[in-house]
């Protein structure tokens, strides 16, 4: 099996993900051995009243970056569903982007653990979650 990479993990983003993710224009960074990097770009589609970005826009960034984390750590793409998720807004989000970096904190056989910090262009920190996916079978093939 080939080992999981920003490559394979661009092609999951744009054939597995729900229309509304794919909408949020989100962009594969950087993917590392129990890790991910994912962008969205702010603006109207993703921003409330004053050019703020939305707490589901973060929300939605911080589960879909744990996603390719957990991938990574996997050694592939996995089916997954998140069972719990919990973020703490510190700033709003401004400016042209906000970046997503997640990492794994433990990879068990049913069950992997991580924290999502959420950065805007500034590179500082807007929000800070942290998750919990059931791993429900195993690396999937690549067709």
């Amino acid at each position: 099996m080939a080992e999981f990479d920003i490559a394979r993990a661009r092609t999951i983003l744009a054939r597995d993900f729900a229309p509304w993710v794919q909408d949020l224009g989100l962009t594969v960074a950087a993917v590392g051995k129990d890790a991910a990097t994912l962008a969205m770009a702010a603006g109207p589609r993703v921003a409330r009243a004053g050019g703020i970005v939305c707490g589901q826009a973060l929300m939605a960034l911080a589960d879909t970056a744990m996603v390719f984390a957990v991938a990574a750590a996997s050694g592939g793409y996995r089916p997954m569903t998140t069972v719990g998720q919990t973020i703490s807004f510190m700033k709003p989000a401004a400016g042209d982007r906000v970046v997503a970096e997640a990492k794994v904190m433990r990879l068990g056989k049913t069950l992997a653990f991580g924290e999502i910090a959420l950065k805007d262009a500034a590179g500082a920190l807007v929000a800070h979650a942290t998750a919990t996916y059931a791993i429900l079978g195993p690396v999937q093939e690549e067709p």
